[in-house]
Formats: structure tokens, C-alpha cells, sequence
């Protein structure tokens, strides 16, 4: 049976890195929500960074998201998923959509301390390696910083979850 690999976390946590990782690992096509947004949306967005801006635009691209990993799943292959799932709520809606697909879930939970979350971003802004889906100015960090609420144990009554302190 397929598995979906969710992985979430704060900013600069190391997502990214992780969900290459897994990738390889599982054979496991990568559909990273920053790297949509990129694609779709970068050329449009507004010198100020708005949260309004991107919350809906992020809405658009996590609705086609999910239908392409539908299909991934109904192909018998397992997937990886990096949707900057960052409150609670939005999490449980997944959680509702993963219930619908029928497929086990596994979710590795990615952190390390602000200061070095915040260096990480800085430094991917200015070389642009092979994380680097978009500039995330740091008045972006800080919101989404504030954003993050950490996964919970109300959280994964039905699925494996990993923690990763990526703190080096």
C-alpha cells in the first residue's frame, strides 16, 4: 500500500532537505507547496510580501496539490509531501483528506531553534542553492515564525510521527 510522507515545520527548519531525503529513500515523487507558489506565482507577487496575497494563492495551489497526489496514490506510489501546513487547523483538514484517500500517513516533524532557522534563510536568499524556491524577506519569517504551532500528540492518534532537531 502507498504511503503519503508529510513533512512539516517552521521556516528554515530544514524541510526541504528532509523531504529530498525521503524521497530518495521511497522512491517517492516531491510536491513541495513553496516550489508551486514559485513556479505559479512568483512573477506576481507584490514587493511588500503580502500574507494575504500568498494565504490565497497558497489555498489554490494546496487544493491541485492534493488532487495530483491523489492520483500518485492511486497509482500504487507512495508520495511526499511538503505543504507549510503551519496551524493546527489546517492540519486537520488534511488529516480529513488523508482519512479519505485511505492511505496510511507518516509525518516527520523538522525544527531548530529561530536564530538558526532565521540564519538558514538568510543565507538560502542570498545563494540560492538547491532549496531555494522563492526570497522569504525576514518580516515573512518572523510572521510565519509567529505562525507555527508545533505539531501535538492530539495530532497523530492514527499515523507514525518522527521529530528532527535540525540544530547544526
Amino acid at each position: 500500500m502507498p504511503t503519503i510522507y508529510l513533512i512539516e515545520g517552521p521556516v528554515g527548519s530544514g524541510k526541504s532537505t528532509i523531504a529530498m531525503q525521503l524521497s530518495e529513500e521511497h522512491s517517492a515523487p516531491r510536491l513541495i507547496l513553496d516550489e508551486w507558489m514559485a513556479i505559479l506565482f512568483n512573477a506576481d507577487r507584490p514587493a511588500g510580501g503580502s500574507i494575504e496575497w500568498y494565504m490565497e494563492r497558497k489555498e489554490r495551489c494546496l487544493d491541485q496539490i492534493l488532487k495530483v497526489a491523489s492520483s500518485i496514490l492511486l497509482s500504487s506510489s507512495n508520495v511526499v509531501l511538503e505543504l507549510g501546513l503551519i496551524r493546527q487547523s489546517d492540519r486537520f483538514k488534511f488529516y480529513e483528506w488523508v482519512d479519505l484517500v485511505g492511505v496510511p500517513l507518516e509525518i516527520a516533524v523538522v525544527d531548530a531553534p529561530r536564530e538558526i532557522r532565521r540564519d538558514r534563510v538568510k543565507e538560502r536568499n542570498r545563494t540560492k542553492g538547491s532549496t531555494y524556491f522563492m526570497e522569504v524577506p525576514e518580516h515573512i519569517f518572523e510572521v510565519a515564525s509567529d505562525m507555527w504551532e508545533p505539531v501535538d500528540e492530539s495530532e497523530y492518534a492514527n499515523c507514525v510521527v518522527t521529530y528532527i532537531e535540525t540544530d547544526t
